[in-house]
């Protein structure tokens, strides 16, 4: 089985209009052809290689890292002297992936990476996703490499990232004990001497933690307890002894990726960037690359789980018809289906506003930006700032929905361990927790609510040409529109924070539901081979309900209401 080429959707992602875009300007109008061999020659070339790639993933994630995915989550990692030993199957996957030669997609080719843009190297982290959640954290780690190839200086670019390109894995050490999101708080003590850094203190909650090349925020200034005190090291881990895993978590879910608890006794590091930047600019880069890559582990479990409830839908017989006939059963899956393709949607809309943002940010360093592009650039940003919070609530949200409603259509089958729908619904938990609960999620997304950036966005895409069949349903996106403007308009009149805190989480739901609407019915109308009309019907459905349900608690609810659910 190939988790790429048995899911047209995911191609169909790759030939989005504003991919030539993308590719363009990631190539720089292809002028590594001359120098590199494997260097795509025009648009059509580029494509062809990502498509050639992702269908490589496809085949390890479907034939190998899927087979291995219920022995890793019964072995786990252990501890052995201090350092992690994978599980056998966590251990194929890698050793699959390396030989493959696909780690460092999006990496530089000066590095021995593929210089792919942002978007298949997320559709790898989705096809990865649906195998093993718990893998798609060791394989979504490269993102470490992108802070150190964005922020690090030259000789440390040369010294990390071709070992990334040959499969050594990365760790993002950021939580402690005491620090977990108040990353402010964070104590692991810098020190330098002789011109060299030198790290102290313990570590908690770190995925992958283990990992060869380490990403760690430590304190750097003496007597400081702020962020401004913050500052962003690199550690090699590979033959180093300062590091020790004083533990692995028992978890509930994705245990083929060790959490660990650590220890680092003078351990050698090197400074990325500037001092007292750490939180500041560096780990806050992180958090669009970090929510999207969520978002794309989200969506692979909504994938996994859909699959495996499709699957025994149609296999399932009772009172001599398969289950799926029903209509309770049918509407399930549907309603799975939706906001599998709901959330899809947003999630390579996100990633094309980061692929376009950070595609930018490069030229930046290279040249000076024209007006035109340095208006592009601001736009595409803040695109990305608004999109990405709303993609992870939604995908992960979602994840645990269709996780949750693929266990109920096994029924009780579903609750035992001889089906994979167990273990894909205890991976699911994480994912509205990590890299920022979904509360957290709406804190980050509701200024682009207040300010009207969701509602600016919502109406370029009601304005996109649309086939004529989907008339109908871009009037009723319009009333949900109009429904969320005065919405909006009541709890800003109000001038109330508690109340806006309050109703924060409902005024964002109504702008992400119209935003995947309409996502559907533009991808609908692209479409010609009719993947989405149906999701974007059902999920309109859906969406309406949602939406007139918050608009009219908004409407009732008043600012001395809120003492009803003080505690």
């Amino acid at each position: 089985m190939n988790f790429y080429t048995d899911n047209p959707a995911l191609k169909f992602q790759l030939s989005h209009p504003l991919m030539q875009k993308i590719v363009s300007l990631r190539e720089r109008n292809f002028s590594e052809k001359e120098k590199y061999d494997f260097a795509p020659q025009d648009f059509e070339d580029a494509i062809d290689n990502y498509d050639k790639v992702l269908e490589i993933i496809g085949e390890i994630s479907g034939e190998t890292i899927a087979a291995n995915a219920e022995s890793v989550d019964k072995e786990g990692p252990q501890v052995i002297s201090s350092r992690v030993k994978y599980a056998r199957g966590t251990q194929e996957n890698h050793e699959a992936l390396v030989q493959a030669g696909v780690y460092g997609m999006s990496l530089p080719r000066e590095f021995g990476g593929l210089n792919f843009a942002m978007t298949p190297y997320v559709m790898s982290g989705e096809i990865v996703s649906r195998g093993d959640a718990g893998f798609a954290n060791i394989w979504g780690l490269q993102d470490c490499a992108e802070t150190i190839c964005e922020f690090g200086d030259q000789d440390v670019k040369a010294e990390f990232l071709p070992r990334v390109t040959l499969g050594e894995t990365c760790s993002m050490d950021l939580t402690e004990p005491d620090a977990g999101s108040d990353l402010q708080a964070v104590q692991l003590k810098a020190t330098e001497k002789d011109g060299k850094w030198y790290l102290n203190g313990v570590k908690r909650f770190i995925t992958n933690g283990d990992a060869q090349i380490k990403l760690v925020l430590a304190r750097s200034e003496e007597g400081t307890q702020d962020a401004r005190g913050l500052s962003y090291f690199v550690a090699d881990n590979q033959f180093d002894h300062t590091i020790k895993v004083r533990r692995i978590e028992n978890k509930l879910g994705i245990k083929g990726s060790p959490t660990c608890e650590l220890v680092f006794t003078n351990t050698p590091a090197k400074l990325i960037g500037t001092r007292r930047m750490g939180l500041i600019k560096y780990v806050m880069s992180l958090m669009n690359g970090a929510r999207l890559g969520v978002g794309a582990q989200s969506v692979g479990v909504s994938e996994a789980a859909y699959q495996e409830a499709i699957n025994y839908a149609n296999d399932r017989k009772q009172f001599g018809k398969a289950i799926i006939e029903f209509p309770a059963l049918f509407e399930m899956l549907s309603v799975m289906k939706a906001k599998l393709d709901a959330t899809r949607a947003l999630l390579y809309e996100t990633a094309r506003f980061v692929d376009l943002y950070k595609a930018y940010e490069g030229i930046e360093q290279e040249r000076k930006l024209t007006p035109e592009e340095k208006a592009e650039y601001k736009e595409y940003m803040r695109l990305a700032d608004a999109f990405t919070p709303v993609l992870k609530m939604f995908a992960s949200e979602f994840a645990n929905q269709n996780a949750y409603d693929s266990i109920q259509v096994h029924g009780g089958s579903g609750f035992m361990k001889d089906y994979a729908c167990e273990r894909i619904y205890r991976d699911a938990r994480i994912l509205t927790i990590y890299e920022g609960t979904s509360q957290l999620q709406v804190v980050a997304a509701i200024r682009y609510v207040t300010t009207g950036a969701y509602l600016k966005k919502i109406r370029e895409y009601e304005q996109m040409s649309i086939k004529p069949e989907f008339q109908n349903m871009r009037k009723r996106l319009m009333s949900m529109t109009n429904l969320l403007e005065t919405a909006v308009a009541r709890v800003d009149e109000l001038k109330n924070q508690d109340y806006l805190d309050f109703q924060a989480r409902r005024l964002v739901e109504m702008a992400g539901h119209i935003i995947m609407c309409y996502l559907l019915i533009l991808d609908a109308s692209r479409d010609d081979k009719d993947m989405f009309r149906k999701s974007a019907e059902v999920y309109l459905n859906y969406a309406e309900v949602e939406v007139r349900k918050n608009a009219t608690f908004i409407k009732q609810f008043n600012p001395e209401n809120l003492d009803t659910y003080r505690m």
